[in-house]
């Protein structure tokens, strides 16, 4: 299997931390998707990363896609079964993964917009978007069991990307959040090699 990545981003992140830990061997390729190369695009017509292909040259893409497909293969090891542990995996996954899709695009209206095109009201919204995700898993975090799960690997994926792109903004106003990354490598060793690089 071969996995699209870009070491940077939090979604690829997520999926390489489930496949380490479900025991599920898949290959990476480096990705520029500002290229839009062919061979990404046959994968997912989105132009965008993750996205693996199968053996069987079947295509998946979205990090929560890849990591049910990932968790059904390890045995159930990425998301409790029980009613009350798949909804509170399942809702801080997509927390996690909204605050990344919302701070994402404030970078990219700096990056990819000329300074006289941009516009802050909306930048301020998807900034207003973001720290109210972080309110809520501020209050989550601790329900989170220690057998590490999507929702670990989500919320340790967005907040490694923190560190790399807000690095200083949030860490004051998110103790619990701090304190919990912190330790995370404790039970996820792997965490220092996977997490959001440059």
């Amino acid at each position: 299997m071969q996995l699209f990545i870009s070491s940077a981003s939090p979604f690829v992140a997520k999926v390489r931390m489930a496949a380490h830990h479900s025991g599920v061997a898949i290959e990476t390729i480096a990705t520029d998707t500002g290229a839009e190369p062919a061979d990404l695009l046959t994968a997912n017509p989105l132009g965008k990363i993750p996205a693996l292909v199968m053996d069987d040259g079947t295509a998946l893409y979205d990090s929560a896609v890849i990591c049910d497909w990932i968790d059904r293969q390890g045995g159930h090891r990425l998301v409790p079964q029980d009613a009350a542990g798949w909804l509170l995996t399942k809702r801080v996954e997509a927390t996690a993964d909204g605050i990344a899709d919302a701070a994402i695009l404030t970078l990219y209206e700096q990056r990819y917009r000329p300074e006289d095109k941009r516009h802050q009201p909306w930048v301020d919204k998807q900034l207003r978007k973001a720290w109210r995700g972080m309110d809520v898993l501020e209050g989550l975090i601790a329900s989170l069991g220690k057998e590490p799960s999507t929702a670990h690997f989500a919320v340790a994926a967005l907040l490694g990307w923190l560190d790399l792109r807000f690095h200083g903004q949030w860490e004051e106003r998110y103790p619990s959040l701090s304190a919990w990354i912190a330790a995370f490598p404790e039970s996820f060793p792997a965490y220092e090699e996977l997490k959001p690089r440059l």
